[in-house]
């Protein structure tokens, strides 16, 4: 039964980690434009990507390692994300933004949300509600606002915006792709992405003999690697283990915004009525998402994983000798339940409603 002292949001965890990787993500993608104007795409996807997997690296010294490995099972779906999210997205980024400017580049990713939200809807069946329906409508319409705002009297590349929107296709495939990898070491799965990406992004760039990096432009590109590909890609991983790839997807259009607002202080384009509008916009979509409430009665059949826990929640009674007190993983099984909470698209709700 449910717990009518239980007050606490669990769905708000996960959007406030979707935020702030939506905020580390956008500030990147207008000092990608401008970093990556003398390179080619391939270089400065390999640059970004080695930036991810260097900085996850890093963090693993310093990080304890309490969660759970990637196996080898694992393998094949790593490199097919690597393949599409570390290596063909960011190509097409890079290329793209040098065609079509930085802030309309940046307002285009706002279609990596649409894209996830239904591809998370067709692959996992996670539950879309009235509430976030329209917090994704909302958003999505932010993102209308501000492209037509850049668009009057801007001058943009045909091939520019669908090589952008075909970057924000690979990378909601990605995102559905990466769903199952939520619940293993997050630093992990940076640290895999982004070495292979970067190796084969690398590979190219040297095949085709694309120039070499001067030492301002790669510097830059590997610190955004570090921040808005290794660090925005660990928060994303922990927000989808949270709240699921959909309701993550959609709050991280935010991105888009945050890197357009950048580009406008940069002296790009001045802002006007349509980015007033796009603001409202986006601060309702979050708040909608951020105040979302569902709990109903569910049944949960019997099953045995290896996940991130704790044993502060409904679902892990197990015990330990001698005890352990915060989040762990190894691998545990699960009986029948039945039971009211309230509850987020995690991996343990992917019910059918």
């Amino acid at each position: 039964m449910s717990d009518p002292k239980r007050t606490s949001n669990p769905i708000a965890t996960g959007v406030a980690l979707a935020v702030v990787a939506a905020i580390a993500f956008g500030v990147t993608t207008p000092i990608v434009a401008w970093a990556g104007r003398a390179l080619g795409p391939f270089s400065t996807a390999a640059l970004l990507y080695a930036g991810a997997a260097a900085a996850a690296l890093l963090s693993r010294v310093f990080a304890a390692a309490s969660q759970a490995p990637l196996r080898r099972s694992d393998l094949g779906r790593v490199l097919l994300v690597a393949v599409v999210g570390g290596a063909i997205a960011p190509t097409l980024l890079a290329w793209g933004l040098q065609r079509s400017g930085a802030t309309l580049g940046a307002l285009l990713l706002n279609l990596e949300a649409v894209f996830t939200v239904l591809l998370a809807r067709a692959v996992y069946r996670e539950p879309i509600g009235a509430r976030v329906a329209v917090a994704v409508v909302a958003m999505v319409l932010g993102g209308v606002a501000l492209t037509l705002e850049a668009w009057q009297g801007a001058s943009w590349g045909l091939l520019g915006v669908l090589a952008v929107a075909g970057a924000t296709a690979a990378w909601a495939t990605d995102n559905t792709l990466t769903r199952p990898l939520a619940e293993r070491d997050p630093l992990d799965v940076v640290a895999a992405k982004g070495g292979i990406g970067a190796a084969i992004t690398g590979a190219v760039a040297l095949a085709i003999g694309e120039p070499l990096p001067a030492l301002v432009p790669m510097l830059a590109l590997l610190a955004c690697g570090a921040t808005g590909y290794g660090l925005s890609l660990r928060l994303y991983l922990l927000a989808q283990r949270r709240i699921g790839a959909g309701r993550t997807g959609s709050v991280f259009a935010l991105a888009p915004f945050i890197g357009a607002g950048l580009a406008y202080a940069l002296g790009d384009r001045h802002p006007s009525a349509w980015t007033v509008g796009a603001v409202a916009l986006f601060g309702w979509g979050v708040y909608l998402h951020a105040t979302e409430r569902h709990a109903h009665g569910h049944v949960h059949e019997p099953v045995e994983h290896d996940h991130v826990h704790r044993h502060d929640d409904p679902h892990h009674s197990h015990e330990h000798d001698p005890p352990v007190v915060g989040e762990h993983a190894h691998p545990h099984r699960h009986d029948r339940i039945e039971h009211d909470h309230e509850h987020a698209p995690d991996v343990h709700h992917h019910h059918v409603h």
